[in-house]
């Protein structure tokens, strides 16, 4: 009866770690757009490049993103991370993209359009949209 109660708890153990905090595909605009703001503001930006448009100007404006984070205080960090995410307006243009304005709590003043994309099936954040608009 041990070795079932042990090997029940292995089991449950493993299961529990080998789904920690995965990305999966998001379900909609919404929730690409959700995933990937709430992946910035906690600094997680191997999580966000999952739910990233991968080109080279995205790539450049991601970069850049990640450096402007990294040269934050401390205290603006945390700000960022305890932060909760609004949604402002969600806005479809078409079956393929919609438009995510959102603000977060740490900075309330600025809200921030983002262009999300359906591409070959997947929910994905344009950032080109943030300087075009």
């Amino acid at each position: 009866m041990k070795y079932l109660s042990l090997l029940f708890i292995t089991i449950i153990t493993a299961a529990a770690c080998s789904t920690s905090n995965q990305p999966v595909p998001a379900e909609n605009a919404t929730d690409a757009g959700r995933e990937f703001v709430r992946a910035v503001l906690d600094g997680n930006f191997d999580r966000a490049s999952f739910y990233l448009l991968q080109d080279s100007t995205n790539q450049l404006l991601f970069n850049q993103q990640k450096e402007n984070y990294k040269k934050m205080k401390d205290v603006e960090r945390r700000d960022y991370k305890d932060a909760s995410i609004r949604p402002v307006g969600i806005i479809p243009e078409n079956d393929s993209i919609t438009i995510f304005r959102y603000y977060h709590s740490a900075n309330a003043k600025d809200t921030t359009p983002l262009r999300i994309v359906r591409k070959d099936g997947q929910w994905l954040v344009d950032l080109k949209s943030v300087i075009k608009m």
